[in-house]
């Protein structure tokens, strides 16, 4: 039982790494937090529908290219593909659902609930709520999911983005008899229904 359950964390963090590709983008500067007009919550929404779409059937090189700079400077097109082509078989992505969208300047954080069919032998359905993150870059939104370092960078530097938009920690999520269970690696023995 503890193997599965140390495969199913090496599942749901592989399917997590997509997500939280680090990236030093938040270090330094300051983000006013107004609304911003329709059209970047729109195209935020968009962006984050596309690259969804692109990881769902494995447009690898196209997801690449939705990266920041900086991350792109950090690891090549073939290690991230090669990267992503091996959890192929671990899970399917099946829906996303995007809720609240949140623009400052050329940053952006969504709210996102991504499910997907995890693989035997686990044989179970499971979902990530997590906050993306997106950067505009050359006039393209880019996801820009941070680590918790850079994160907590962005936060010291960015004090009232912080107050009205306070980071949320990604929960996971498994289906056990017909109800969401919270999914926590650290305590596999204490799960949390939802």
């Amino acid at each position: 039982m503890k193997s599965k359950r140390t495969i199913l964390s090496l599942i749901l963090l592989v399917a997590a790494f997509v997500c939280f590709l680090p990236v030093n983008l938040f270090a330094g500067g300051s983000l006013s937090a107004v609304a911003p007009p329709p059209s970047d919550q729109t195209d935020v929404r968009s962006a984050v529908e596309r690259i969804f779409d692109q990881l769902k059937v494995g447009k690898y090189e196209a997801l690449y290219d939705t990266l920041p700079s900086s991350s792109r400077a950090r690891m090549s097109r073939d290690r991230f593909t090669s990267a992503l082509q091996k959890t192929r078989n671990l899970y399917q992505l099946d829906r996303i659902e995007i809720g609240a969208v949140r623009v400052s300047g050329d940053l952006a954080v969504v709210d996102t609930v991504m499910y997907a069919h995890i693989a035997p032998p686990f044989n179970t359905e499971g979902k990530l709520v997590v906050q993306q993150y997106l950067v505009r870059e050359d006039g393209s939104w880019r996801v820009a999911t941070g680590d918790r370092a850079t994160i907590d960078r962005f936060l010291k530097s960015n004090p009232s983005f912080a107050r009205k938009f306070p980071i949320k920690r990604p929960h996971v999520f498994v289906k056990r008899d017909g109800k969401w269970v919270e999914f926590n690696a650290r305590r596999p023995g204490a799960p949390q229904q939802k």
